[in-house]
């Protein structure tokens, strides 16, 4: 797939070289290693925050370039990143494969060279929630479906095949040798295959198998008793366990060396488990007032007020939730802590070696919508303000590239080097000091230009250049 480029490209070119592209590279998570440089060509320019080009950073070093909001396309090797109008558009190239959707709504994949390098075709194409379809070539797993008038999805949505005829009229669904018929959905419902019943919702239902395991449900959702057959993770020869309720006055669920009941649920109850691990807990009023303790965990409830647990490791505290809440854990040599006011509003990430402990911390802060500040603990900083979407997208590399440089009026970047980078109104005006903190470079966009260099203070205003010889002062040489 080929898409389109925007050929304004080549007329601003020429206007935007007078601007200097600088950290436009968004706020990276703390981590002991700083963030990758450009690799290769370090060419870049911009128009404001609108049209751009410049190297994109390792571990998937390329080009970006594009005209935000509207459209930002990433090229790195063989791969290949669109977005338009992120996130209402994007298509992704790999070497192999593409994939592109609208809105998450219309949706395309395949394999861009022919299933498992054989010139096969695996293609999908869904329009949510009315056209699906999988074409490969082999009937057992292609198909078009037309909801909700008829057809049949196999191997989605959990199920080995899901059919409509049309729905709700007629449905059926197949599962681990298990199929059940419904007509129409989900009144009448029948089962065959490794399970066998009949049920009436919502007045009763009986299923049986496969093996020992049974659900029957009466009044739903009011009443249940099921036998249910062990995990994938459960031990060899491991029994089966067992849930019964009558709501909303009595549950249980029992199972090898556990067993829960709750008293008019869900608000008393108790939780005994002596297998795989102990732990032992206590509802009253629940959600408010828990207690539990056992061999990996802890939690003290005292909702909304204080919670306090431990879980694998993580520690959580809640003071006033929803309005402060701090994690600690550790992964490998790096301890974690957390730190929230009202989720979003103050959100904070700490990092520190144990193995170290008197090493330099690494650190992120949000303070929404104003400020984003990242510390690698290695010497690189960096600031943004104002920084709108930095809190919710932490880890999205498209909403960083598309839409945050848009809103962020001023910028700060230090490296390692003790080079530091200043940038107000979208790179319109700019000015960078060297290793000793000296004033190494000024600009007021093409209008005027200073650099200190070797060769004294180099100066260029409306394009002409004054002061030093070229080449001596590293102006005329950029």
């Amino acid at each position: 797939m080929t898409i389109v480029r925007l050929t304004a490209f080549i007329g601003l070119a020429g206007a935007a070289a007078a601007f200097r592209a600088g950290a436009d590279e968004a706020m990276a998570p703390p981590s002991r290693a700083p963030r990758g440089e450009p690799a290769g060509d370090t060419r870049s320019w911009s128009v404001g925050p609108f049209l751009f080009s410049k190297p994109a950073a390792a571990p998937d070093p390329g080009r970006a370039s594009g005209l935000r909001p509207l459209y930002v396309d990433f090229s790195y090797g063989e791969g290949e990143k669109t977005d338009i109008l992120y996130p209402l558009f994007f298509y992704r190239k790999y070497p192999e494969a593409y994939k592109w959707s609208v809105f998450q709504l219309i949706n395309g994949e395949g394999d861009s060279v022919g299933y498992a390098g054989e010139g096969k075709t695996d293609r999908h194409f869904d329009v949510w929630p009315f056209y699906f379809s999988h074409e490969t070539g082999d009937p057992a797993d292609s198909y078009h479906a037309l909801f909700p008038v008829f057809g049949t999805m196999k191997y989605r949505l959990g199920y080995d095949g899901l059919s409509w005829a049309p729905f709700p009229l007629f449905v059926q669904t197949e599962r681990r040798g298990t199929r059940v018929t419904y007509a129409p959905w989900p009144v009448i419902r029948f089962t065959s295959g490794d399970a066998s019943g009949f049920g009436i919702w919502p007045l009763f239902g009986a299923t049986s198998g496969p093996g020992p395991a049974r659900n029957r449900f009466f009044l739903w959702p009011l009443g249940w008793d099921n036998t249910v057959l062990p995990g994938p993770q459960a031990p060899d020869g491991a029994a089966p366990s067992t849930q019964f309720g009558f709501l909303p006055f009595y549950t249980r669920d029992q199972g090898p060396g556990t067993i829960s009941e709750n008293y008019l649920w869900p608000f008393f109850g108790y939780t005994e488990r002596t297998s795989p691990d102990r732990y032992s807990e206590r509802r009253y009023f629940w959600p408010f007032l828990v207690q539990g303790t056992g061999d990996d965990r802890l939690l003290d409830r005292w909702g909304p007020f204080y919670t306090h647990s431990i879980a694998k490791g993580s520690d959580s505290t809640w003071v006033l939730w929803p309005f402060w809440h701090r994690t600690t854990w550790a992964d490998s040599d790096i301890e974690q802590s957390r730190t929230q006011f009202f989720y979003f509003v103050y959100w904070s990430l700490d990092e520190r070696s144990v193995s170290r402990p008197a090493a330099a911390r690494a650190t992120k802060r949000h303070i929404w919508p104003l400020l984003s500040i990242w510390d690698n603990g290695a010497g690189s900083r960096q600031v943004e303000f104002p920084s709108v979407f930095e809190v919710f997208f932490p880890d999205n590399p498209d909403m960083r590239e598309v839409w945050t440089p848009i809103f962020s009026v001023y910028r700060y970047d230090r490296r390692p080097s003790g080079d530091s980078r200043s940038s107000l109104f979208w790179d319109a005006i700019t000015w960078r000091h060297d290793g000793s903190g000296n004033l190494a470079e000024l600009r007021l966009g093409p209008l005027l230009a200073m650099n200190r260099g070797p060769g004294g203070p180099a100066w260029r205003i409306l394009g002409f250049d004054l002061g030093a010889k070229p080449g001596k002062s590293g102006l005329a040489s950029r």
